[in-house]
């Protein structure tokens, strides 16, 4: 008789190395890809200076969920006890982080490289139709380099059942000196720290919060400015911890499979695409 497959416990802490790394470049522009450690970027440097956390800073260790820049799929953020609704149908997904389900499948599960060039990459993941994520279906990255830009294009494709889906990056930039963001709207959080409605206008931070805002997003550090825009206007900025901030472009806000569900009929695709553009 075969052993049942343990489900999860806490698993966005538990470490997860770096593994092999790849490189690719374009200029000034350096990026390492690290496709076993869920696909994530192990670090961003331009003209020598590396801007993410890495794998073993700020006292995380190799913590799955506080290094590098990770795709979130199919979900984003927390899902609320793991627990939605979809067809009718009532879903639990275990929970790996505290009570919640957090940051979807793609971030602790080692991707396939599909192609690899010195500035051009395409990763692939077979999402699971199990107790982890019982849709199945497929996501994909690409990543891009010129010299003084990175274009990351991230997708989920529905395979032959309908899903929910929500598609997000999230990136652990080393604390910078100055964080220009100004929202329209913001997400307000319950006693469980999720999202909530209505939206509200946004208050000061320090954040942890979701919010609506159409307006690239620039960090200045080291001398250096790296704008970031993206094809949404869901974002979560995490700026709390003294060593990190977050700024985090997705489809749809945490929870997002209760507060603003997106089906995927088998077949259809949904996609984000995310720049980061440069200047000494």
């Amino acid at each position: 008789m075969a052993l049942e497959t343990p489900l999860p416990k806490d698993d966005a802490r538990a470490a997860l190395p770096a593994g092999r790394l790849h490189w690719l470049r374009a200029g000034r522009l350096e990026v390492a890809l690290a496709p076993d450690a869920g696909g994530r970027i192990a670090q961003l440097r331009y003209d020598g200076v590396e801007w993410l956390v890495g794998e073993h800073e700020g006292g995380a260790g190799a913590s799955a969920i506080a290094w590098g820049c990770y795709p979130m799929v199919p979900w984003a953020g927390r899902i609320r006890h793991g627990r939605f609704t979809f067809d009718g149908r009532r879903c639990s997904l275990p929970a790996n982080f505290d009570a919640h389900a957090i940051h979807g499948v793609g971030f602790t599960r080692p991707w396939h490289i599909d192609s690899l060039d010195a500035d051009t990459a395409t990763l692939s993941l077979a999402l699971p139709e199990d107790d982890y994520w019982p849709f199945g279906g497929s996501a994909t990255q690409t990543l891009h380099l010129q010299p003084d830009r990175l274009h990351l294009h991230l997708s989920v494709e529905a395979g032959h059942q309908a899903m929910p889906a929500v598609l997000g990056w999230h990136p652990w930039f080393r604390k910078p000196d100055q964080l220009l963001f100004a929202p329209d709207a913001m997400y307000p959080r319950d006693d469980e720290g999720i999202a909530t409605l209505p939206c509200v206008s946004p208050v000061p931070g320090p954040w942890d919060d979701c919010f609506i805002n159409q307006a690239d997003v620039t960090l200045i550090s080291a001398g250096q400015r790296l704008r970031i825009r993206a094809d949404t206007d869901h974002w979560v900025v995490y700026d709390g911890a003294p060593h990190a901030t977050c700024v985090e472009p997705q489809t749809g806000p945490p929870d997002g499979f209760t507060l603003a569900p997106n089906r995927l009929e088998p077949g259809q695709r949904l996609e984000l695409k995310v720049e980061l553009g440069w200047e000494s």
